[in-house]
């Protein structure tokens, strides 16, 4: 028995109704689509069968071109003048492509979109049409006052039924739509209640063929579920250009674009905002967020260098020891995977004779809100861990780079020298890397920042009470 069911067969006879075009199985006196009488006729047909049905080929609407031929200017980005934004976009919104924009709520996703619906508005030379589903015209209007960002070529509607969106859509004419959100949008033709599956399908396709027929750029808002993924179907991810993810704590005023999928550039870039009273802006260098200044040094920090994207970040790791205790320890981690920091416990504990974690509690954490998963950050969580323990103040210009193995190694990471580079702008003197990574290996380091390549654990360590010593922090 074969899978497939797509076959070749010579030319068999069919029957068609010569009113409606139904194809029933057999001759029949009536056409049971139609009703009409004597219209159904027998007609031979050739070509590929599907389920049992002649699939025949028709004239396309444009013939295909060599690739040579084709001009490439219609899918140029138009930047946004939100510089983030267009970093993890590739340079801009293209016209007709439909970007996906998934957030928690109450994360910022309608702040920034408003902005960039503004920005784009005043430099774009089209209008922008802003239409929420969730809220009313009046209130989008107060929070654009709030932002500044009031134009008149900015358009607000309020709908939640698809042909009033296409309605809109022929008075304005925009160059941009912003759908907030798309789960709330309906069409009446189509079964299932706002936000199910089947509508939020069949809205978003019929959003995508008008956007590259018009050649609209279109941000869709979407809901995210409970473990951070978004929320329909899973094809809706397919049927966009770009998705895009909105991270960030309500307690920090770091918020995240993580870029997912892009087929206008990369998809593994990031961008940082800052949300503040008068609305949420660009941060093009967010170092200075995830860093504590210290007029002493402070035992249980390290600094390391995360990579977010393509973007270096320069963040601080701090770990706190405390007293013994009975039973099971808590290990409690923010901003950190907890499966890695009980990992590198175990490996210090097993390589390190001075330090005795098993029955002690142990809390590590990041500075600014950002969320290190990255196993380059193993080498500075264990220097802070080890820092704490001891109670030996790391030098405050050191930082730390590299992934810790089970037998206590160092192993390589990626984008070393772009690492150690941003950490020399920001005034770092001395690092720790893997094998392979500094002079003496095939990496290379920055003027003025000396690199020592630490094969394991405990010569890790030992170079870094060397440094603070040097430094003279105790």
């Amino acid at each position: 028995m074969t899978s497939s069911r797509t076959t070749t067969k010579a030319p068999r006879p069919a029957f068609v109704c010569d009113a409606c075009g139904h194809q029933p199985p057999k001759w029949l006196g009536r056409c049971p689509e139609c009703h009409e009488w004597g219209s159904v006729i027998e007609s031979t047909v050739t070509g590929p069968v599907v389920s049992g049905r002649v699939v025949s080929s028709r004239l396309p609407a444009e013939p295909a071109r060599p690739i040579a031929q084709i001009s490439a200017a219609p899918a140029k980005a138009v930047p946004t003048n939100v510089s983030e934004l267009d970093r993890v976009l590739g340079g801009g919104l293209v016209p007709g492509a439909v970007v996906l924009l998934a957030g928690e709520p109450g994360v910022g996703k309608s702040t920034l979109l408003l902005d960039v619906a503004q920005q784009w508005a005043a430099g774009a030379g089209t209008p922008s049409l802003v239409v929420s589903g969730e809220e009313s015209v009046s209130q989008v209007r107060l929070r654009a006052e709030r932002l500044g960002a009031l134009h008149e070529r900015l358009y607000l509607a309020s709908e939640s039924d698809l042909g009033a969106v296409l309605g809109h859509l022929d008075a304005v004419k925009p160059g941009l739509l912003v759908l907030d959100s798309v789960q709330t949008i309906s069409t009446p033709g189509t079964e299932g209640v706002p936000g199910g599956v089947t509508q939020v399908r069949a809205v978003t396709s019929a959003l995508v063929s008008i956007a590259k027929e018009r050649g609209i750029a279109t941000v869709l808002v979407g809901h995210v579920t409970k473990d951070g993924q978004v929320a329909g179907p899973r094809v809706l991810e397919h049927l966009v250009d770009v998705v895009l993810h909105f991270e960030g704590d309500k307690h920090s005023s770091l918020r995240l674009v993580r870029g997912v999928k892009n087929r206008f550039g990369a998809a593994d870039e990031v961008g940082c905002f800052e949300m503040h009273e008068g609305g949420i802006s660009s941060l093009a260098d967010p170092s200075g967020l995830f860093l504590t200044r210290y007029s002493e040094p402070v035992p249980g920090t390290c600094v390391t260098v995360a990579m977010e994207g393509r973007r270096a970040l320069v963040t601080e790791v701090q770990a706190l020891i405390g007293a013994e205790v009975q039973g099971s320890p808590r290990r409690t981690v923010s901003g950190l995977d907890s499966a890695r920091l009980a990992m590198v416990l175990a490996v210090l504990e097993r390589r390190t004779k001075q330090l005795k974690l098993y029955n002690r509690e142990v809390f590590a954490a990041t500075v600014g809100g950002i969320r290190l998963v990255e196993p380059s950050a193993d080498l500075a969580m264990a220097l802070a861990v080890a820092s704490g323990g001891l109670d030996l103040a790391m030098a405050p210009h050191l930082v730390a780079i590299g992934e810790v193995g089970l037998t206590g190694e160092i192993r390589r990471v990626g984008a070393v020298g772009r690492r150690l580079a941003e950490a020399a702008r920001l005034g770092f003197r001395h690092a720790l890397v893997p094998p392979g990574c500094g002079p003496d290996g095939t990496g290379s380091a920055p003027a003025g920042m000396q690199v020592t390549e630490v094969g394991d654990l405990k010569s890790a360590l030992q170079s870094a009470a060397r440094v603070s010593a040097a430094h003279g922090t105790r």
